[in-house]
């Protein structure tokens, strides 16, 4: 089975602004978008759920557990995406989270792992783009910006145009290309390669959130 196109997008953080908090820099970023002439387009939502392997299944060999990442997509709501650290992204239907229910004897679900993003969609010209609250619980997190071109397939025939715009409202924290672009470079882009940026983008947020036991009082 082939892997469905889909139009290339960039998926990246956006640092939160001096002096600001998470949703006063949302919210500079879509008045940007607005004062670009970008129209609102709805909502959208991306989440991400770790799994590890379970003890039981890892044998007395001190293997090592693999992560994998049960993800949504609004855009996709009849598709549940299975990221593998390091591995292959398998695309499967929404029953596949009963599935994983059902599987607990080999992966178990990690504690507090959801995090997700939720924002607004804007149409500006060719280009779809979605700023989003990352939250962890019920903290925001970080801020997500994707961008999509619509009329092209081929990540590598648009990245400068992706680029150019990125950095009209960007700016000095425009992002490089992403490593799904360099990977794939004349292939046809697929919904996978937008999960594994956010699935990147996810970790990344994680990681900047985790505080040494020492320094919590």
């Amino acid at each position: 089975m082939t892997s469905p196109e889909a139009s290339p997008r960039s998926v990246s953080q956006m640092p939160v602004a001096e002096g600001k908090s998470v949703q006063q820099t949302v919210e500079l970023l879509t008045r940007k978008l607005e004062m670009l002439g970008a129209e609102k387009q709805g909502t959208f939502c991306v989440d991400c759920e770790t799994y590890h392997t379970a003890a039981s299944t890892l044998g007395s060999q001190g293997q090592a557990g693999k992560l994998m990442y049960v993800m949504h997509n609004s855009e996709y709501p009849l598709s549940c995406f299975a990221l593998f650290e390091n591995g292959p992204c398998l695309i499967a239907d929404t029953n596949f989270d009963v599935l994983m229910v059902k599987l607990k004897g080999f992966f178990q679900s990690a504690k507090a792992s959801k995090i997700e993003t939720r924002g607004t969609r804007y149409q500006y010209c060719d280009f779809l783009v979605k700023v989003g609250t990352v939250t962890m619980g019920p903290s925001a997190r970080g801020i997500s910006v994707e961008v999509e071109y619509g009329p092209c397939v081929v990540a590598s025939d648009c990245w400068n145009l992706l680029l150019e715009f990125l950095q009209s409202f960007l700016g000095s924290h425009t992002p490089g290309a992403p490593a799904v672009f360099g990977n794939r470079h004349d292939a046809v882009y697929g919904p996978a390669d937008t999960m594994a940026q956010y699935m990147e983008l996810f970790n990344k947020i994680r990681k900047q959130q985790q505080v040494p036991v020492a320094g919590i009082r």
